[in-house]
């Protein structure tokens, strides 16, 4: 299975439009980056039992009643060599690299192994990865002396899905039963991409292994993203009953809002690809 997913990465790959400078198209060195946010969010300490939310007016959860689940911005990058027009691209494990932004002091990724470099931190941590809505990113991997540059413009700032947050504070759902949110009018303008992830969440705010999501799950299955936006560009958002299979339980909906970006220096292939973005979150508890 793995094998059919890298074979259709591959030919996406191969297949990117030719909207590009030819120093591009011939490049060797391929990367795919991510820099994704979710903020903090509080729920009440009743709606994780079913209950009544206890919601301020504003949508706050009183003290005493919060849980508070903590926001997280997680960079990762993977950067490979293309392998012939072919072959799958091979990883490459010695690179330095990093993720800058305009104004603020570059982020060093850590070498994970197999091509892949990563950096976690929490929203309260000072000195790690960091969001900032509207700013340009770059994406640096340096390897051989030579600096290869991805970039996205304009960082998206939080899309609220309405449907996440109702006046009860919480989404009270029939477990097994599929939920469609929807993305606010965008007037007329090209949405950004759309992603849908939906977590288990026990009663002390720790989260289990996602139960649905929507987003490419395998580094060159972003790939993909360059030659199929449309897919997560929709209004609705269709999530399958399976993301919720148990009654009486608490799940978070995350709805990642993302912007794409690209190659920008001109030995980094035409098909890289490059997502930022930031999230909406709600949390659904199943009933009967």
């Amino acid at each position: 299975m793995k094998r059919i997913l890298l074979s259709a990465a591959v030919t996406a790959l191969l297949l990117t439009p030719l909207a590009c400078n030819f120093d591009q198209l011939l490049a060797e060195k391929v990367m795919v980056g991510t820099l994704l946010s979710t903020p903090d969010v509080d729920v009440s300490l009743y709606a994780m039992a079913g209950g009544d939310a206890g919601t301020l007016p504003d949508g706050g959860v009183p003290e005493g009643e919060r849980l508070t689940i903590p926001g997280q911005t997680a960079a990762f990058v993977f950067f490979a060599t293309r392998n012939g027009e072919q072959g799958t691209p091979e990883p490459i494990t010695d690179a330095t690299v990093r993720i800058e932004v305009q104004n603020g002091t570059p982020i060093a990724l850590d070498n994970k192994g197999v091509g892949t470099y990563s950096a976690t931190s929490d929203f309260g941590d000072e000195t790690g990865v960091k969001y900032q809505n509207g700013a340009t990113y770059n994406f640096v991997a340096v390897h051989g002396g030579n600096s290869h540059v991805g970039q996205v413009k304009d960082a998206p700032a939080l899309e609220r899905i309405d449907a996440l947050h109702p006046a009860g504070g919480y989404v009270r759902h029939i477990a097994n039963m599929g939920l469609t949110l929807k993305r606010p009018a965008n007037g007329g303008k090209e949405r950004t991409l759309g992603f849908v992830t939906v977590v288990p969440v026990d009663t002390d705010g720790q989260k289990g292994e996602p139960t649905y999501t929507n987003m490419p799950k395998e580094p060159l299955d972003f790939l993909q993203l360059v030659t199929a936006t449309g897919e997560w560009q929709r209004e609705s958002l269709p999530i399958p009953g399976s993301a919720f299979p148990q009654k009486d339980s608490n799940y978070l909906v995350i709805f990642q809002t993302a912007q794409l970006g690209g190659a920008q220096s001109d030995n980094l292939f035409t098909g890289s690809t490059m997502l930022v973005g930031t999230a909406d979150l709600g949390l659904v508890h199943t009933i009967e």
